[in-house]
């Protein structure tokens, strides 16, 4: 059994301590010499001042609703950085007054039923890994948190058309054990796949496991459920369709503000059964960006192509390279893919590229498999780091590859300057999560010596700087991290004032009460 830490992420038997948590603070220590990096300890629960549930549910729903401290608490925020230093810091802030667990479709209909006549504002709540403030109930009145944790079955799976009808409060593992039986995988894997279900990669049109092509959670979707305060919307499943705007498309990214998802038709694949990767150094940036750029519009389609630049090899791959790494892996389940990762490294050589040795039977471990394994600890070392008085976060954009070099030009500067002015020192990293033929997505990342008690005033100071930056160079304010409450500012700015309006004329329609997830993608009508 494993218990939920209710403060930070994951469980907490695999937070980062002993041997691992010496390490990481030596190598912080070695890098930011000035750093504080004193230990705090989270406050128990039971120290906490939670205000009581303001709201009793009718009799024919009190089952399925908790008044919990500690369940609340948990289901109180995201796991970003500052949702996890807020709790180190017994910052409890706003708090849903229940959580309501339904147990079937009809339930989540009767509770939205409840808080349309309440005025109750209700809160869609997956796993809880929103980093933008997605599932706070941040200055809302009396607020219910939805877990669909109960609606977590593969109901059907149609074989030969490859696609499964799954509730949305299944969770990622969950999900692949039980299509593994039948030699298929949705393979979508986010870094909050353990901790994560479909329901919130749909809402936040999640980003996964490929690289390329079938980037983010729309790619795989055929028909989805959603129950609104103003009926169920139950869209066609089909393989395609050119009639009208696509139903599916209104709903995926709407972070349960125009209705609660509680069922999908999934497009799935049969599990791969060949795989090569490798990993390739250089010595000039720019030209890693080249590479990177022709396999992107090469038609190869790696199944991975994650650029780290040198501060994030070095960081997180454990390799010095002055011009960063390319980590690459093609995967089939139909034949070798050997030859398409032998034209991709002749790609690379043409750019100055130098591929490493590939792991084999010696036990050889090159960059790729490194930044693997940090890639999985690093939601845990940044609360270790969080607890240790650091600032540790990440953010992530879109743009063109003409756009790039400027882009992180400034970001770079932007986020230095923020770093100098909080009296922050730290630096800044880089790599591309996923990579497009018109362009990259850059997922950049902050490490810097922050003072106990404002790390989350530093952070969102150098947070506001960076933002403004993507803003003001016509990049995306998120590329998979969803918008929330923490990006509404600059998600304002980004969408077409048309499509705001009708946006909110949609919100109108569907949730005339406006109890659905209130501040998140957009306010009320007339506030």
């Amino acid at each position: 059994m494993t218990t939920r830490s209710w403060w930070g992420w994951g469980d907490l038997e695999a937070a980062v301590g002993g041997v691992e948590r010496a390490a990481l603070i030596g190598r912080v220590a070695g890098l930011l010499p000035g750093a504080e990096l004193v230990d705090h300890a989270p406050p128990p629960v039971g120290e906490l001042d939670v205000r009581a549930p303001r709201i009793a549910p009718p009799p024919s729903l009190a089952a399925l609703c908790s008044g919990d401290a500690a369940d609340r608490l948990g289901h109180a925020r995201g796991k970003a950085f500052r949702d996890v230093v807020r709790n180190l810091t017994g910052d409890v802030g706003d708090v849903p007054d229940l959580v309501v667990r339904p147990r079937d479709e009809q339930d989540v209909v009767d509770v939205l039923d409840w808080c349309t006549g309440a005025g109750i504002a209700v809160v869609p709540y997956g796993a809880g890994s929103s980093v933008v403030g997605g599932v706070e109930p941040r200055g809302l009145g009396p607020a219910v948190s939805l877990d669909l944790g109960g609606l977590a079955d593969v109901v059907e799976i149609d074989t030969a058309a490859r696609a499964a009808r799954i509730q949305a409060g299944i969770h990622g593992p969950a999900l692949e054990a039980r299509l593994r039986p039948h030699g298929l995988t949705l393979r979508h894997f986010p870094q909050s796949f353990e901790f994560s279900t479909l329901g919130g990669w749909l809402a936040t049109r999640s980003g996964g496991h490929y690289a390329t092509v079938l980037t983010h959670i729309d790619d795989l979707v055929e028909s989805l459920r959603v129950v609104t305060p103003a009926g169920v919307s139950a869209s066609l499943r089909l393989p395609g369709s050119g009639a009208g705007p696509s139903p599916d498309r209104l709903f995926l990214g709407s972070e349960g503000a125009l209705g609660v998802i509680t069922e999908a038709w999934m497009r799935l694949q049969e599990r791969p059964r060949w795989r090569a990767g490798a990993s390739v150094l250089f010595a000039d940036y720019d030209d890693a960006v080249a590479a990177t750029r022709a396999l992107a519009q090469s038609g190869l389609n790696p199944a991975n192509c994650r650029l780290l630049d040198p501060m994030e090899a070095l960081l997180n791959a454990g390799t010095d390279s002055p011009g960063g790494v390319l980590v690459l892996g093609f995967e089939s389940a139909d034949h070798p893919v050997d030859a398409g990762l032998e034209r991709a490294l002749e790609l690379c050589r043409d750019h100055g590229g130098r591929p490493q040795p590939r792991p084999g039977g010696s036990g050889v471990r090159n960059a790729s498999d490194t930044w693997r394994t940090a890639f999985l600890r690093m939601p845990y070392q940044r609360d270790a780091l969080a607890a240790h008085g650091m600032i540790v976060e990440t953010f992530e954009t879109a743009c063109t590859w003409g756009g790039f070099p400027a882009l992180r030009e400034a970001v770079v500067s932007a986020a230095r300057d923020a770093m100098r002015a909080v009296g922050a020192e730290g630096v800044v990293t880089c790599r591309f999560t996923h990579v497009y033929p018109d362009g990259p997505a850059p997922y950049f990342g902050v490490y810097a010596s922050g003072r106990w008690g404002s790390t989350v005033a530093q952070w969102d100071e150098i947070k506001t700087a960076v933002s403004d930056v993507l803003s003001a160079h016509g990049a995306t304010i998120t590329h998979h991290h969803a918008v929330g409450r923490d990006h509404r500012p600059w998600y304002d700015r980004q969408r077409p004032e048309p499509f705001a309006a009708a946006l909110q004329a949609v919100k109108s329609t569907l949730d005339p009460a406006a109890i659905l997830n209130p501040g998140v993608l957009l306010d009320p009508a007339g506030a």
